[in-house]
Parts: C-alpha cells; structure tokens; sequence
C-alpha cells in the first residue's frame, strides 16, 4: 500500500484508542476500511462517496453472501472512517446495499442437557461454563471478570464495560462461591510468582494505567481466569498474563458436546439464552430477567418468551390428546349411523 494508506490507517488506529474502542473491534474496523480501498483500486477515500459505498456493500452482499451483521459491520467501520477520522459528513441514503437480518429464535437447552454437557467439560473450564449459565455472563465478559468484581457478600457479580458501554449486576449463584474462591486462591498463587519474576502486571482500561501507576501490579485488578501464558500486549508490547482465550472455551466446549451426544448447535452463548429462558420458566418477571442480562429494550428479551415450554404460544397440539376420546367419540357416531 502507498505511504498515503498507511498513515490514514494509522490514523484510524489512534482515534480507535482514543475512543476506547476494543482491540478485536480496532482489528475488524481496520481489516474493513483496508477491505473498502483496495475494493477500490486503492483510491483515497476522501476522493469517494456514496456510490463507492453503495458498490462495496452490494458487492459484500451478493457476491460474497456475507451475513447482515458481517455486512453492518463493515458500514460501521466505513463510518467511522469518513465521520471521526477523515471529519466528513456520512448523512446520506444508502440504497438496495443492506443485507436482511433473519429473525431465529434463539437454541436453548434443557436443564438436563446443560448439567450433562457441564459435567464433561474439562476442569478448567468447567467453572466457566457454570458462570455463562448460572450468572447469564457474555462469554467475553466471563473472561474479563477481575478479582474486585466478585461480590461473596450479596452474592452479586458486578460486570463493566458491557455491550453498550454500560455496567450491571447479575447473580451470583451460591453454589459457585467455593469453587470461585478455590479458583482466587490458584490465581493469587500464581500472581505472587509472576510478581517475584519481574511480572505481575495486567492490563487496566482507558486511562486508569496512568491515573493509577501501581494498579496493574494490585490484586484486585487481576483476572479471575488469567492465561497459562504470558505474552506480549500487542497495543503497548509489554509481557503481560493476559485472561484465558475465548477460543480455548470454545474447542473445550466443542469436544464436551460430542461426549454428549446433544443434537443441537451449542456455543457459549448458549448458556445464556438458556439462563434467561429457565429464569422465566421458574416464574420470573421479565423486567428482571432484562436488567440481568443488561438488555436495552424489553423487546430483545421478549425472545425467550417464544421458547418457553408454557406462555401465549404454548398451545397443545391436538395429536397429542389421549387417544380414548377420539376412539369413543369415533365409536359413537358409527354406532349411531348403524342405527
């Protein structure tokens, strides 16, 4: 790519930290607008506009058939590019480019096939799979949990900088404050080596590293499920204990859904469609079901509604009636005929 490339996506790069974007989202965003120009036979955006939009979004959408969120990903990052870093208006009509977003209600599993795929999954990530279920966590929220977000006391789980930029509380269920706290003394344990070997130090968020120099080494910023490894902080290049991958969960996952033989599509997400659908089951309001999973609008909880084995929809299929009724009644009118 010309030198002019390069510093614009460098550019874009510095207003993502500024901003306090996530690194995956920094990742993405940079991978779309590089994905927009070369589209483009590498010319500078500023030289583009609506109809080059308009002909990489078609082009993403049905020659590539990528998803509506892959698609609406994409624009997001084509309007960061033009709205914050090149400072251009981004307020015009985008015509026939977006993807349909399919409506699908979402996989939930019983109580039985959760506690079975649970009870094969591998030691170290076992605990993690009863937070998903049993606090309703995010995957990439259950990771990033630190020592002072544990609430033993009320029993609560404080979790910050959600989807949205938003903090809540969730449950904290009683059944995992022994194995919580079994797991707090393993990490604290492995804190005090990294710390006598010249490490010990995490990564704190937005400014806090700044505000607070000592912070990152303290133990009650560190992550309740931290890496085996240290490795090398990509955004400032120290060695640092970073939190357990996601995808490591995921293959653990994987390998305990064949021994179990489910037949249906399980990721971690999984778990937490089922905590709110089994809290509505048991006879919850929604409004505390919502604010559990941090939900915006009720309308976005108002899905597990669909799933519930009793609500509005959950009719009785006629078949499914005892079989003497139809028989007698059948019985009746032949006898009534014959007459």
């Amino acid at each position: 790519m010309p030198p002019l490339k390069k510093k614009l996506l460098d550019k874009v790069q510095e207003s993502l930290r500024i901003k306090h974007y996530a690194y995956k989202t920094e990742k993405q965003y940079l991978y779309w607008i590089k994905r927009f120009i070369l589209f483009h036979n590498k010319s500078h955006p500023s030289t583009m506009g609506k109809t080059e939009i308009e002909a990489f979004l078609t082009h993403l959408a049905t020659k590539e058939n990528v998803a509506a969120s892959t698609q609406n990903q994409a624009l997001n990052a084509i309007s960061f590019l033009y709205k914050t870093v090149l400072d251009l208006p981004f307020d015009f009509p985008l015509q026939n480019v977006h993807a349909r977003r399919p409506k699908r209600l979402p996989t939930v599993l019983t109580r039985k096939e959760v506690f079975q795929i649970i009870d094969c999954m591998h030691d170290r990530y076992r605990l993690i799979i009863q937070l998903l279920y049993g606090s309703g966590l995010r995957i990439n929220e259950c990771v990033r949990l630190r020592v002072k977000d544990l609430d033993f006391g009320y029993h609560q789980i404080h979790v910050r900088d959600t989807k949205g930029n938003k903090d809540r509380r969730t449950i904290l269920p009683e059944t995992l404050v022994r194995p919580l706290q079994r797991q707090l003394l393993r990490t604290k344990q492995q804190h005090e080596t990294d710390l006598l070997n010249g490490f010990g130090e995490v990564f704190l968020p937005h400014a806090l590293e700044r505000k607070y120099p000592y912070a990152s080494r303290e133990w009650i910023w560190q992550y309740v499920f931290p890496s085996s490894r240290i490795t090398t902080d990509p955004r400032s290049g120290q060695k640092r204990r970073h939190h357990i991958t996601m995808d490591a969960i995921r293959r653990s996952l994987r390998s305990a859904i064949k021994l179990t033989r489910i037949q249906k599509r399980v990721t971690p997400h999984t778990f937490r469609h089922s905590f709110a659908t089994h809290l509505l089951e048991d006879g919850h309001d929604i409004r505390t079901v919502q604010e559990l999973l941090g939900h915006k609008d009720v309308k976005t909880t108002m899905i597990y509604t669909h799933v519930l084995k009793r609500g509005p929809l959950a009719a009785r299929s006629p078949l499914d009636y005892p079989f003497s009724q139809h028989t007698s009644k059948d019985d009746s009118s032949i006898a009534g005929a014959s007459k």
